[in-house]
């Protein structure tokens, strides 16, 4: 197989049948050794969280899927820690997308001065950020993504009702099992024309509670997925 990319938190090849494979690692986003799925950078190494990743990626793509939400995911295997995709052309050079149901993390480092880490965002907030990790993922805006030539402003309207209807849907599937979702990272891109959901929906990006305390992306795939 042709590596074609190689990820943070996974490598990406080109399959003969035209569509792509993603294998999992076992590095998470974080600092200074602390899982933080709103760091852009590698900050530490979880045995096992690659499998884990995938593992509950295909939980929630599953459900997705009988939702009617069309997303690239194809097929996957566990053991290899491989998942099977559609092929789709990322905006620009990559976009990362967070749904946050309450303020914290790195929200709060931003935007602290006016409001309280934990204060709930009624009805989800979206933000977008440029994957560029020399410059701290700028975020930006719908205009001005459509100034830079990156999507439309029809595409971008397409990628944040997708966002909010997949984290409501996450977040209900996660609440069943006594969890609350705080904030969740997407990524997007078009096949066909069509924006769709592409990357993963893992225990690694998104920040999750239980009971007031934060649960760590391996104990949270197990609560997930019922082990």
């Amino acid at each position: 197989m042709e590596k074609i990319y190689v990820g943070k938190t996974k490598d990406v090849y080109k399959l003969d049948n035209g569509n792509v494979l993603l294998k999992f690692k076992d590095d998470c986003t974080g600092k200074d050794g602390v899982f933080d799925p709103g760091e852009n950078a590698v900050g530490l190494t979880i045995e096992g969280i690659g499998k884990a990743n995938l593992e509950t990626s295909i939980h929630f793509f599953e459900i997705l899927k009988d939702a009617g939400i069309k997303t690239h995911y194809v097929s996957a295997n566990v053991e290899d820690a491989t998942m099977e995709v559609l092929p789709a052309t990322v905006f620009g050079k990559g976009l990362e997308v967070i749904c946050r149901l309450v303020a914290t993390g790195s929200f709060i480092r931003r935007y602290g001065d006016y409001i309280e880490d934990g204060t709930p965002l009624p009805g989800g907030y979206v933000e977008t950020t440029l994957k560029d990790d020399a410059k701290g993922d700028p975020l930006i805006t719908s205009e001005g993504l459509a100034a830079l030539g990156i999507m439309s402003e029809e595409m971008f309207a397409s990628m944040k009702e997708q966002t909010l209807k997949i984290t409501e849907i996450v977040a209900a599937d996660l609440k069943k099992k006594g969890l609350d979702l705080y904030d969740i990272k997407f990524e997007f891109g078009y096949n066909n024309d069509e924006v769709i959901l592409i990357d993963e929906i893992a225990s690694g990006n998104m920040r999750v509670y239980k009971d007031g305390k934060i649960v760590d992306p391996v104990d949270l795939t197990s609560i997930i997925l019922g082990k």
